[in-house]
Formats: structure tokens, C-alpha cells, sequence
């Protein structure tokens, strides 16, 4: 009798400890188990089930009390240090978690709408704008839907086909093809675009005095701050692209950097000939002309 309890009691007690082994670790999402599969296209589209939309991350933006501020701005600085990568790290560990690399949380893009808003009134401010309300509003209009959002989408949406088509390592036919997000690609842009957005609207405000001269240190001041600022950006749109594990050559994503300084070199070398553009006085003529 006692053989048998004990024979049973042992079975049991080797059934418990096989479901645990068989169990899904608690925060990791269910459908992360099929990110490797048969290769079969329902095993595909399985992997890609819990990619929010771009119309869910809209729906979001609007609920700001769900919104983790401090983790955005906590990001916002790290991007503004030598050590912009760590940033990416993020993405790893949400894809690990939650099977995305895309951020669920739009408190990035709702700081960043925010800060251009208040750049915006600044400026109009500093150039005595007549109308001040109508030439923020304009201004507003310019830096946030066509400046951030609209060329976000563009070169996110050319960087994320590029990278699909061009840049994805072939895997063996067991494993689910991976592909960029599209959320994820305007998640790099965001990334790129606020050290972008610190020199070009921070920074140049409080040096407009100098940078609107017609000096050359005014025109190299000038292009050095928007050199930099661009240059930056594909840097951090390279190290956005080289995190994701799927993409190899992601150095094409820095090469527009040496068309940066090429045109930084014309200008410089072309001043003494009347062949020197300042970058800010384009910028001033272009927004408050």
C-alpha cells in the first residue's frame, strides 16, 4: 500500500516539475513563443499579431495619464550623450517582453509636440513677429506636421522598405522572416530628430545674434550647428537600424553624413568667392520672410 502511494506521489511530483519546465515565464507575452516557428505564412503572421497599429498609437497619444513622461525624458537626455545607443536597449527588451520593438507608449512623440509648440512661440517672439498668435500658429504648423511628422513618415516609411528589401539577412527556412516596423522606424526618427531638435531650435535660438551675421565665423558657426545636428541624426537613424539582429550593412544609413560635410566644405572653401550659404539666414528667410 505504501509502495503504491509512494510510486503515485512520485509520478505526480514528476508530472508537476515537467509543467513547470513547460510553463511560459510570467511578463513575457504568449505570442512571443512563435517568433521562431515552421516558416509556414501563419506562423508569420502570428509573430506579427501583437504590432500595435499606427492607428492604436494615435488612440494613445490622446490618453496622456497613461503616459510614462519620466521614462521619455530620461531617454531624451541619454540621446544627447556620447551614448545614444543605450537607448535601443529598450527596444530589445520589449521585443523580448511583448514580441514588438516598437514603443507602446507616444509620451516620446508627446514631449517632442510639446517642445516644438514652445520653440515655436519663442521664435515668433525673438524675430517680433506682428501677429503673433497667427505666426505661431503657422510656424507651429510647419515644425511639427510637415518638419517632424510629415518627413518622419516619409523617411521612416523609405528607411523601413529599404532596410526590408535590401538589408534583411536571408535565415534558414525553420525560422519566421523578420521584418523592421513601421512603428519602430518612426520611433527611429523620433530618436534621431531630438538632438536634431535641441541644436537646431535650442541651441541656434540663443545664438541667433551670431549666427544671422554675415561674417564668416557667423557662416561657420552657422553650418557647423546644422552640420552636426544632421550629421547626428543619421547617426542615431544607423544605430536605430544596426539594433534590430535581423540587418546587416547598416552603415548605408550613415553615408548621407558625407554628403553633409561635402556641402559643409563648399561652403566654406566658396566664401571668399561670394559662394558661401549660412544656414540660419536660410533658415530666417525661409520661416519669417
Amino acid at each position: 500500500m505504501s509502495s503504491s502511494t509512494s510510486t503515485t506521489g512520485g509520478t505526480v511530483s514528476s508530472t508537476a516539475r515537467h509543467k513547470t519546465r513547460l510553463a511560459v515565464p510570467s511578463g513575457t507575452d504568449s505570442s512571443s513563443r512563435s517568433t521562431y516557428g515552421s516558416g509556414s505564412g501563419g506562423g508569420a503572421l502570428s509573430s506579427l499579431g501583437t504590432v500595435m497599429s499606427p492607428a492604436q498609437y494615435l488612440a494613445r497619444l490622446v490618453d496622456v495619464q497613461q503616459m510614462d513622461v519620466q521614462s521619455a525624458l530620461d531617454q531624451m537626455r541619454t540621446l544627447c550623450t556620447l551614448s545614444p545607443q543605450r537607448v535601443y536597449k529598450t527596444s530589445y527588451y520589449r521585443k523580448q517582453t511583448k514580441n514588438h520593438w516598437a514603443r507602446d507608449d507616444p509620451a516620446f512623440c508627446f514631449l517632442q509636440m510639446v517642445f516644438l509648440a514652445l520653440a515655436s512661440i519663442a521664435y515668433c517672439v525673438a524675430f517680433r513677429e506682428d501677429s503673433l498668435v497667427s505666426s505661431t500658429i503657422g510656424f507651429a504648423i510647419k515644425s511639427i506636421l510637415i518638419n517632424w511628422f510629415g518627413l518622419g513618415i516619409l523617411i521612416a516609411s523609405i528607411g523601413r522598405e529599404f532596410a526590408n528589401r535590401h538589408l534583411t539577412v536571408h535565415q534558414s527556412s525553420s525560422h519566421v522572416r523578420q521584418g523592421v516596423e513601421w512603428l519602430y522606424a518612426f520611433d527611429i526618427h523620433c530618436n534621431a530628430f531630438f538632438p536634431l531638435f535641441v541644436a537646431l531650435y535650442g541651441l541656434q535660438f540663443f545664438l541667433l545674434p551670431i549666427v544671422l551675421g554675415k561674417s564668416l565665423l557667423s557662416l561657420i558657426l552657422a553650418n557647423t550647428l546644422y552640420a552636426a545636428a544632421f550629421s547626428w541624426y543619421f547617426y542615431i537613424t544607423h544605430l536605430g537600424y544596426r539594433a534590430l539582429p535581423f540587418l546587416s550593412s547598416t552603415e548605408v544609413f550613415l553615408f548621407p553624413i558625407a554628403g553633409i560635410m561635402i556641402v559643409y566644405l563648399i561652403n566654406l572653401v566658396g566664401y571668399p568667392f561670394g559662394f558661401g550659404w549660412n544656414a540660419s539666414r536660410i533658415m530666417a528667410h525661409f520661416y519669417f520672410d
